[in-house]
């Protein structure tokens, strides 16, 4: 379920609509429901029609018929207990589900501009703790709020059927239950934002701490680290408390509130019966005090469920800023690329980065024009900050240009489905990205079926299985959390097989030994080699060493190319090239 939309203006709206798909399921689950939860609103009659005929003293009978009664009322509750939780919990596993697969496929259409605004960790607590959230608000506000509504219309209907002029003694519990909803719900709803994004940044701290943790313990600087998180979590625990006073405050109230109107019907029935304001049996009187009791503790209930239904409205919310966000990466509808042959023509374009806090200011890359026949290999070399990485992400189609276009074989990149594309295209960076499973799972990432002998012969062109097969497991040995048990140029071997594995026609490498010792690096260059082959080959790299075999050298700076052609040519050109060779010399 990848189309969900959610407002995150109308939270309560967008969740009737994402449970739409599942209304015969909800609706057969409230009417289970109703025979479930009925012995609540049911057992007050059998009760009152016991003490009448122990008053009355007889006949013994109708004595066996309210006992034949109660125990059917009871008994029914075990079967349908357990199917109406097999219907709503199946709604609200879905609803989660849902939710975090629309989040996932939404994050990875949204543009290269969102995920270098957003915080991982702050990603990740919408995934997880959000939908958690609202998980939790439906599995315990819906049931209570099914009950509330029972209750109150089991004791109106049997009211009005023996003593209805209690009936508008009921009724008045509905208006001061909603004057007290509407004076908590606002204050709620700011104070459960406030923790919600007090929460945000805590974990953007906490993945900020995981990720310097080498560079803090080298410095001796973990009292700093704990200064900040401790910072942040004071913070937390201020709003969260504020939150909490507000609940706690508004749930004592609500109980004393209620439990004294409750008080006031039961001293009513019992004067009516000594003053015979009204006809009324002693049943009726335990009738009416029962219903009062249930019924207050039934509002007093759905109200003290305000937190969780404040907290559940502010995750959806939290949930549809990421769902409703339009930065993405048009796709749908486009003609899908079912063959590559690498050809890439990059003509008079430019790209400037959106105006934030700390972005570049004016164009990264300005009027570049280059020509890349299919099975060439193209380097780019310049100082940092002169466009290499934006115009690698430019071709991935991560960033559009602002002016110009980027076409593949002739087919405009604008015009195609970049998805389809990107599966003929591999990527090795300088942080190779594993994940903590086998290395086998890496490097077969995504494709099916992948046999280990496969997996093998990947690993024997990127020049890694000698190690490989010195791991206890071989093939099958765990990485750990981001390839922890592995040195870098293990991982980047291990990057190499995954993309070889793949067998790419365009093959982007972004500093791909730049992190590397010298003798890692031979073995990498080896192994990329390999890789090049006969496929379209960008490097992007600052280390010269690594470019001099390219055929083509395009030299940037300030976003401009200054100069373009071979190792050798630029060498004897004597330009910028030849004196950046120098300076590595130097």
């Amino acid at each position: 379920m990848h189309d969900i939309s959610l407002d995150a203006r109308r939270p309560w709206r967008s969740l009737a609509t994402l449970l739409k798909p599942q209304r015969w399921r909800l609706a057969l689950a409230a009417l289970v429901f109703v025979a479930l939860d009925s012995p609540i609103w049911l057992l007050p009659v059998v009760v009152s029609g016991v003490v009448d005929v122990a008053v009355d003293g007889g006949p013994v009978h109708r004595l066996w018929f309210w006992a034949v009664v109660g125990a059917v009322v009871l008994v029914q509750n075990y079967p349908m207990r357990l199917w109406f939780t097999s219907l709503y919990a199946t709604v609200t596993r879905r609803l989660g589900v849902d939710l975090r697969g629309a989040l996932t496929w939404h994050l990875h259409g949204l543009s290269h501009g969102f995920h270098s605004r957003a915080s991982a960790a702050v990603i990740q607590s919408k995934i997880v703790r959000d939908v958690e959230n609202v998980e939790i608000m439906m599995q315990q506000a819906g049931p209570a709020a099914w009950s509330a509504l029972l209750v109150l219309v089991g004791a109106l209907v049997v009211t009005a059927l023996t003593v209805p002029i209690f009936i508008a003694v009921f009724a008045l519990t509905l208006p001061l239950a909603a004057v007290m909803r509407a004076a908590m719900m606002r204050r709620s709803a700011r104070r459960n934002a406030a923790f919600r994004h007090e929460v945000e940044q805590l974990s953007s701290q906490v993945g900020e701490m995981a990720m310097l943790m080498p560079l803090t313990r080298a410095h001796g600087l973990e009292s700093v680290a704990e200064r900040r998180v401790a910072a942040r979590s004071e913070n937390v625990m201020r709003a969260g408390l504020s939150l909490d006073m507000l609940n706690g405050g508004f749930g004592a109230l609500t109980w004393v509130v209620l439990q004294l109107v409750g008080l006031a019907g039961i001293i009513l029935a019992g004067a009516a019966t000594i003053y015979g304001w009204f006809p009324i049996t002693p049943g009726q009187v335990v009738l009416v005090a029962t219903y009062f009791t249930i019924l207050i503790n039934a509002i007093a209930s759905l109200l003290s469920l305000l937190p969780i239904l404040t907290r559940g409205g502010e995750s959806l919310a939290s949930i549809g800023e990421v769902l409703s966000d339009d930065d993405l990466e048009e796709n749908v509808g486009k003609p899908a690329v079912d063959d590559v042959s690498g050809a890439i023509s990059v003509r008079a374009v430019s790209y400037t980065y959106p105006q934030t806090t700390g972005s570049p200011v004016g164009p990264a890359v300005r009027h570049v024009t280059l020509e890349i026949a299919a099975g060439e290999t193209v380097a780019f070399v310049g100082p940092s900050g002169s466009g290499k990485s934006t115009l690698l992400n430019l071709v991935l189609g991560f960033l559009r240009p602002s002016a110009g276009s980027i076409a593949f074989d002739a087919h405009d990149m604008q015009a195609i489905d970049m998805r389809t594309l990107r599966r003929h295209v591999s990527v090795v960076q300088q942080q190779p990205a594993l994940f903590a499973g086998s290395i086998a799972q890496n490097v077969a990432y995504g494709m099916d079926d992948v046999d280990d002998e496969v997996v093998r012969e990947a690993l024997r062109e990127a020049g890694a299985l000698e190690f490989v097969d010195r791991q206890p497991d071989g093939i099958h040995t765990l990485v750990g959390e981001r390839g922890a048990r592995l040195s870098g140029g293990q991982l980047q071997r291990i990057a190499i097989a995954r993309a070889l594995v793949r067998d790419p026609r365009i093959l982007l490498l972004d500093e791909a030994t730049s992190a590397l010792d010298v003798e890692s690096e031979r073995v990498v260059q080896d192994a990329l080699a390999v890789l090049r082959g006969t496929r379209t080959t960008l490097v992007v790299a600052h280390r010269l060493s690594t470019v001099r075999t390219a055929d083509r050298i395009v030299v940037l700076r300030n976003g401009r190319i200054v100069e373009q052609g071979s190792h050798e040519v630029l060498l004897a050109a004597g330009g910028v090239y030849a004196e950046m060779v120098r300076l590595q010399r130097d």
